[in-house]
């Protein structure tokens, strides 16, 4: 009975899924011109020179916690800015020299305020770029053109005013490697602070759906949170990598009659992305998108950074996008 469920639902996705594409053209067509608080990046389907363009409105500073930075338009920018006046700092994960050395070499040749990360964490896995301390940019994937081409991602723009402020606080202290217990603004997700606390009450609030691309999918926690989820009448979607890694947890999902599918690392499409739709086209939808993946070091040992929104814009285009991508995934 779960597998003919799911089949139904991937065959109702299927059937509309040229209203979804036409739905993420309009979006990728409209997120950087958006005026809201929020606007909305889809990657690969929109050019990563978004970033680029994002840094050069620079007038007064720009920030950039990264995990990996292998970009030279990027790198080449931020010495120009630089260069520009503008007070430019940046923090590479010190755990990935061998990506993110000639970005940090680089940078330091062209005057840029760049360190490595703190060893109070795992991993510096966190993607934010912050602009004149007023605009971040949350991004679930690097800036690392190496995989530009074929990795599916996003990147919410932020100019809530609380958000920046906490993003900005943060920053300022991990660049400093001191410590700091961060604040969630109004919209932020924090690891290891309370990603994993906010993400399943994301998840046990859903009510009608639960839509989930996720890269890595081994945290037990939210994975039972998921099921349970399935087992009280809401429908479970899962888009996802790497059946041989994670296809126990699948299998709990697919077991309490959600449905399932997954992409190759050989080729074509890689599910990079993390983000979480919860009841989509109702009047309390939301959605998270950011660095977080479900694991244990994500969500408890890493610096992380996502954010919750409710925003129309920024649903209805993740939404669109993970609906093409189930329907053109392989069902588990």
């Amino acid at each position: 009975m779960p597998r003919i469920s799911a089949a139904a639902r991937r065959a109702a996705v299927a059937a509309g899924a040229l209203l979804a594409s036409a739905a993420l053209a309009v979006t990728a067509t409209t997120a950087q011109a958006a005026t809201g608080t929020y606007s909305l990046l889809v990657f690969p389907d929109q050019s990563h020179n978004a970033v680029v363009s994002f840094i050069n409105t620079a007038a007064t500073s720009v920030d950039i916690t990264m995990y990996e930075l292998r970009d030279t338009s990027v790198t080449s920018a931020l010495v120009a800015k630089q260069k520009a006046g503008v007070k430019v700092r940046v923090i590479l994960d010190g755990q990935h020299t061998s990506v993110n050395g000639t970005a940090f070499n680089t940078l330091r040749s062209g005057g840029v305020g760049v360190t490595y990360s703190s060893s109070a964490f795992v991993y510096t896995h966190q993607k934010t770029v912050t602009v004149d301390s007023a605009k971040s940019l949350v991004m679930t994937g690097n800036l690392d053109s190496t995989y530009y081409a074929n990795d599916r991602d996003y990147g919410v723009f932020d100019t809530d005013s609380a958000d920046v402020a906490a993003i900005e606080r943060v920053f300022a202290a991990d660049y400093a490697k001191t410590a700091v217990t961060p604040t969630d603004g109004d919209n932020l997700v924090w690891s290891p602070t309370d990603s994993q606390s906010r993400l399943l009450a994301l998840i046990n609030g859903a009510q009608h759906s639960l839509d989930l691309e996720q890269l890595e999918f081994g945290d037990t926690a939210l994975v039972n949170a998921i099921v349970a989820a399935e087992q009280r009448g809401v429908a479970v979607r899962v888009v996802g990598m790497d059946p041989s890694s994670y296809g126990s947890y699948f299998d709990e999902v697919v077991n309490a009659g959600g449905s399932v599918v997954t992409y190759s690392s050989s080729g074509g499409l890689y599910v990079h992305a993390k983000v979480i739709v919860a009841d989509y086209g109702t009047t309390t939808a939301k959605v998270f998108a950011g660095s977080e993946n479900f694991s244990d070091n994500s969500l408890n040992h890493n610096r992380e950074l996502g954010l919750i929104v409710s925003d129309s814009g920024v649903l209805s285009g993740i939404e669109s996008t993970f609906a093409t991508d189930f329907a053109n995934g392989t069902p588990y």
